[in-house]
């Protein structure tokens, strides 16, 4: 018999994360504000809903994944929220890249409503996420966790828990996605000086990748910037733009500077200013340092 879970969103990571979880074995009840989203998805194995809230009736475990800090809270205390029929002890798991204020909130009003949160932010690219290759940071209620790790160890590769408090993941997810950010433009600014100085851009990311920077990160991300390849997009730069504004609002409530965090979330902006919103962040950063060099 499948194992039947609540599924909220369908964008470009949730998509595939669904998908995974249908080959694994599992019943989704799908929630999505597009629902033609669902169409991609195996329909004798979900079952398509018309609330967060119908999605999570009768389910041990949620899983939602949503674009900013306003869509989680709205599905999860809306009229037609999660919270109005996630049941007694049942888990919502937050895969959400938010503020770890917002998810501190949202535990709160869990666990006044007798149900459990936690958060399970990953790293990773819809590739990785395709290959079940994610990185995935979770915290908060230690028995969500637990009834959550089966799940999480179906989507990735490995599971890292940052503790109790519910918000810690998501620190570390902003974190994480803002040292993403400065090497983009770290390599999009070297890459772009080697060019503009008769050196090969190409070769000299395959040199680096394989040596001194030895490691995913600069191997993916460096070969993408390196060929100036910018589609198919996998992270769109209005979301790189929201989680740079997420990057400056923990330098500022954490009072540490952090003037390289404030160059990145101007040169997201700039990109999204410039209609350049939907486009890969990658993009972003590899356009704008070549755009402002003059090539």
């Amino acid at each position: 018999m499948e194992k039947k879970i609540g599924f909220v969103g369908l964008g470009i990571m949730g998509l595939t994360m669904a998908k995974n979880l249908i080959e694994s074995g599992y019943h989704l009840q799908v929630y999505n504000r597009t629902m033609s989203k669902a169409d991609e998805l195996n329909a004798t194995h979900i079952t398509r809903c018309f609330s967060p809230a119908e999605a999570a009736d009768g389910v041990p475990v949620v899983i939602s994944i949503l674009s900013d800090d306003d869509v989680v809270t709205a599905i999860t205390t809306g009229e037609n929220g999660l919270l109005k029929k996630l049941g007694k002890g049942c888990v919502h798991i937050s895969m959400s890249t938010i503020a770890h204020e917002t998810s501190e909130r949202l535990a709160k009003l869990h666990e006044e409503a007798g149900s459990r949160y936690m958060v399970a932010t990953v790293f990773g690219r819809p590739e990785a996420a395709a290959a079940r290759k994610l990185w995935i940071c979770t915290s908060g209620d230690n028995g969500a966790k637990q009834a959550a790790k089966p799940i999480l160890d179906l989507l990735g590769q490995g599971v890292i828990d940052f503790g109790v408090n519910a918000g810690a993941a998501n620190v570390v997810k902003v974190a994480g996605n803002f040292m993403i950010m400065t090497t983009l433009e770290m390599m999009a600014e070297a890459f772009t000086m080697a060019e503009k100085s008769g050196v090969d851009r190409i070769k000299l990311s395959e040199f680096f990748s394989s040596t001194l920077f030895n490691a995913p990160l600069y191997q993916n991300y460096g070969k993408l910037i390196a060929h100036k390849q910018y589609e198919p997009v996998g992270f769109q730069a209005k979301m790189g733009y929201k989680d740079a504004r997420l990057a400056l609002k923990l330098s500022q409530t954490s009072g540490t500077p952090a003037p390289v965090c404030t160059l990145v979330h101007n040169r997201l902006q700039t990109a999204v200013a410039n209609n350049g919103g939907e486009k890969d962040w990658v993009e972003a950063f590899g356009r704008g340092v070549t755009n402002d060099a003059g090539i």
